[in-house]
């Protein structure tokens, strides 16, 4: 794999997650509790090779067992995590034993892994996108909210400090009226041929759901409604690039007008060879901007009015979403899991842009 996929990494401020989870490996060591048993089902997204780094690491949890329908891809997976392999998926559902599935498998499988699994009563991680479609989502998140059941998905961008103090800052009023957001997350997958082996499923829209404004676009759309709230309408244009994956849109340019009147745009691409600027938010009493990886922020109502200075007094970052899963799994209390409604949503106005610019339509994102 690439080196380029450490772009993937789930907050720069990984040492406070690690110390996280060594934290609850550590007083898990002190206690004479059975491992909590869990399994992976599906081990194809990118992410995969990250997580059971994760599970590794945990010494709470033990890796009871590993399906995918790719069995060679299956095997190699659960050496790694020294887990045997289950061709027959019944025998996960039916384990009392295994409390929590993690899901990463190919998108297209979501929906039948997820509703199984909430029949079972198994907590579950699954990468994101959720669905499909947002109605599939939708009756995913259902299915999961009838049971109670735990959930998260591979958000990582709400773990970072600087979105963490955006969120606080807007919460409180500090921003005043915000008048638009512009968000960004853009890499050089396409140019570095970066979806072939293994990955080649994440850039063929039938198996994806998405392509590159989809698949990276997510991420910075989550920050952009975590921060900002719904949106009435949405449209875009996406288009294919350098046609290297059959079908698979390479870059994309959103727009959504929210609920309160601001308007967002989001951009996403895998044909950028710089993405500096990953946010800007601007409002009548403060403008902030995420450049470079730092964050700079003026506001005329307090004394942070040193533009051309970065933020150094930021919040303390979260662990990454897997440990923060984990962790209430481990029955931990954690208020920072991503719900099913908000990943089914985040479907919803995506497939809105999509739709939006096959048809050259502004588009309302399905209701839940």
């Amino acid at each position: 794999m690439p080196n380029h996929i450490n772009r993937r990494s789930f907050i720069k401020a990984a040492g406070l997650a690690g110390l996280a989870a060594m934290t609850s490996s550590n007083l898990f060591a002190q206690s004479n509790q059975e491992p909590i048993g869990i399994a992976f089902i599906g081990v194809g997204h990118i992410h995969t090779p990250g997580f059971i780094g994760t599970l590794n690491d945990r010494k709470d949890f033990k890796v009871k067992a590993v399906w995918d329908h790719d069995k060679e891809r299956a095997a190699r997976r659960a050496k790694e995590l020294d887990a045997p392999v289950v061709d027959d998926l019944g025998k996960i559902w039916s384990d009392r034993s295994i409390k929590a599935v993690i899901i990463c498998s190919e998108t297209n499988r979501h929906r039948e892994l997820v509703i199984a699994a909430a029949r079972a009563g198994k907590h579950m991680f699954v990468e994101k996108p959720l669905g499909i479609t947002a109605k599939e989502s939708y009756e995913m998140a259902k299915a999961i909210n009838d049971k109670k059941l735990l959930f998260q998905t591979g958000y990582f961008m709400r773990a970072d400090p600087k979105f963490i103090f955006l969120k606080e800052e807007i919460s409180s009023g500090r921003f005043g009226k915000i008048t638009r957001i512009r968000g960004s997350n853009c890499h050089s997958g396409s140019l570095g041929n970066w979806f072939g082996g293994e990955w080649r499923w994440m850039a063929d829209p039938k198996q994806s759901g998405v392509g590159a404004f989809g698949d990276l676009g997510t991420h910075k759309l989550d920050i952009m409604l975590w921060l900002c709230g719904d949106v009435n309408m949405a449209t875009a244009d996406i288009e294919i690039v350098t046609g290297k994956y059959e079908g698979c849109d390479e870059a994309g340019e959103g727009l959504m007008q929210f609920k309160d009147g601001m308007i967002g745009t989001l951009a996403a691409s895998w044909v950028d060879i710089e993405d500096p600027v990953e946010l800007q938010i601007s409002g009548t009493d403060a403008y902030a901007i995420v450049r470079g990886g730092r964050l700079y922020y003026r506001n005329n109502k307090t004394d942070r009015k040193d533009f051309g200075k970065a933020v150094e007094d930021l919040p303390q970052g979260l662990p990454q979403p897997l440990n923060q899963f984990l962790d209430a799994v481990g029955g931990k209390k954690v208020d920072t899991l991503v719900t099913p409604d908000e990943a089914a949503y985040r479907v919803s106005v995506m497939e809105a842009m999509y739709t939006g610019s096959k048809k050259r339509t502004w588009e309302k994102p399905l209701a839940k």
